[in-house]
């Protein structure tokens, strides 16, 4: 077997619950933007490009080390991360740009109240956040939600 099947099937033993699932589907992808945000807050140099906007050297630096773990267990989620990061990095650089020095309100806010309803998903499951046993389930989460939509469209990660 893989280690990304490894990984997923690993990280679903805490995830069987029909609420929590439900729960995991709009808070993992949230998380997964406010860091996303609040790395891009921190002070660097900026690349531009036309009809995109600007993304931070060091959002660039992130999302590459990210991509090299997310292709490193397959290419094809590792490929699909990389276009959904700059996405996200679109719609942060308009959050920072209509928000000004406002938008960590925006992401701390975001942050804490989707951590708070996942660890409400994992009373109700009734298993403690795969994090605690590994810390790269933080990254598994959001990969693990895109399995779920490769699987139902018949695409082989």
């Amino acid at each position: 077997m893989r280690k990304v099947d490894l990984l997923f099937a690993e990280y679903s033993k805490s995830h069987r619950n029909a609420t929590n699932k439900f729960i995991h589907w709009f808070c993992v992808p949230l998380i997964f933007c406010s860091i996303l945000g609040f790395i891009s807050l921190i002070p660097s140099p900026h690349f531009c490009i036309s009809y995109f906007g600007c993304i931070s050297i060091i959002s660039l630096i992130a999302i590459v080390i990210i991509s090299l773990y997310y292709i490193r267990l397959s290419l094809l989620i590792g490929f699909i991360m990389i276009f959904t990061m700059l996405l996200a990095e679109h719609f942060i650089y308009c959050t920072n740009i209509s928000l000004g020095k406002q938008s960590w309100i925006i992401y701390l806010s975001v942050f804490l109240i989707t951590w708070i309803l996942q660890f409400i998903g994992h009373k109700i499951e009734g298993k403690k956040p795969s994090f605690l046993k590994d810390i790269q389930f933080l990254l598994i989460g959001p990969i693990w939600l895109l399995s779920f939509i490769l699987k139902k469209t018949g695409i082989r990660y």
